[in-house]
């Protein structure tokens, strides 16, 4: 221990300064020395090194909390990815690892095919079926083209799905729509088709009408094929629409066929209907580019029947 006198203060310069400092021998000196400092900073970095790789295996190992979370939140999203491809299901059915849609209007279709926007899980089949079998395709058959030309001006306040059901009656009561036979007609045939078919009598006329003006499009062109089809070149036009409501319900095209048949003397024929019948007949490709019939329906090979 330092004597009294070693812990007498003394007074001494330091540069120029006065500075307290204790009096006394080496002992004394010893014991006023600064206590050892820390760690270095390397050693507190290893420690810290340390400390992560063990906070980092615990998060990674298979038992640990942070796992467990990881896996719960990747199942989360696989349930809400799920639940959005899913939406036709109904809101009652539990959800579970397989959910079935509350209709499947695809049965015999691969759930990776992709439809333009109009077809839902809702869809009726018969109408799916229009859209993946006709609906685009190109038409040269004088027969069916007269059919769609009615089809397609019937469904006008109404919708496709009603007009495919009643298809059958209409090709009854229109003779297979054979131009020359509805030619014929007479008013009480009529009067009996309106009231055994249910069709307003002034649709009726009006189709015996446009059978008549069929007849003479034939004389000059050869054909109604011939005729329809020379408005596209006798090539069909493909469009590009991603989005349903980007898909036009009259075009300059199909006013311009229209003005054309008014003036022969055709009913039942403006713009908005000659466009769905040159949809349903093919003149024109609408089906959306994401849909699975865009690509066949352009790929079909052009009917070149007008050469001949």
């Amino acid at each position: 221990m330092c004597s009294s006198e070693d812990k007498v203060a003394t007074m001494a310069k330091f540069n120029g300064r006065p500075v307290l400092q204790a009096s006394g021998g080496s002992n004394c000196v010893k014991k006023l020395t600064a206590p050892t400092p820390p760690k270095s900073i390397k050693a507190l970095e290893r420690k810290k090194s340390k400390s992560f790789k063990e906070e980092t295996r615990e998060r990674s190992s298979p038992g640990s909390i942070a796992a467990v979370r990881r896996e719960q939140v990747a199942q989360e999203q696989a349930l809400r990815k799920m639940k959005i491809a899913h939406y036709g299901r109904s809101k009652s059915a539990k959800f579970e690892a397989k959910v079935v849609p509350l209709l499947d209007p695809f049965p015999d279709h691969k759930d990776d095919k992709r439809y333009c926007s109009f077809i839902t899980p809702n869809s009726d089949p018969i109408y799916v079926a229009y859209h993946d079998e006709e609906w685009g395709v190109p038409v040269h058959d004088d027969k069916t083209l007269f059919e769609l030309l009615v089809l397609s001006g019937t469904q006008v306040g109404s919708d496709w799905t009603s007009i495919l059901r009643k298809r059958q009656d209409f090709r009854n009561a229109f003779l297979e729509f054979d131009a020359e036979e509805v030619a014929k007609l007479t008013d009480k045939q009529m009067s009996a088709i309106s009231f055994d078919y249910k069709i307003d009598m002034s649709r009726v006329r009006g189709v015996v009408d446009n059978a008549n003006k069929i007849l003479e499009i034939r004389k000059e062109f050869g054909s109604l094929d011939k005729y329809v089809w020379a408005f596209v070149n006798h090539k069909p036009i493909s469009t590009s629409y991603k989005f349903g409501h980007k898909i036009p319900v009259k075009t300059s095209k199909s006013e311009s066929i229209s003005r054309d048949m008014v003036r022969r003397g055709f009913r039942f024929v403006g713009p908005t209907v000659v466009h769905s019948f040159m949809q349903a007949a093919g003149l024109t490709n609408d089906h959306l580019i994401t849909c699975h019939r865009h690509l066949p329906c352009t790929l079909l090979p052009t009917n070149i029947s007008f050469l001949v």
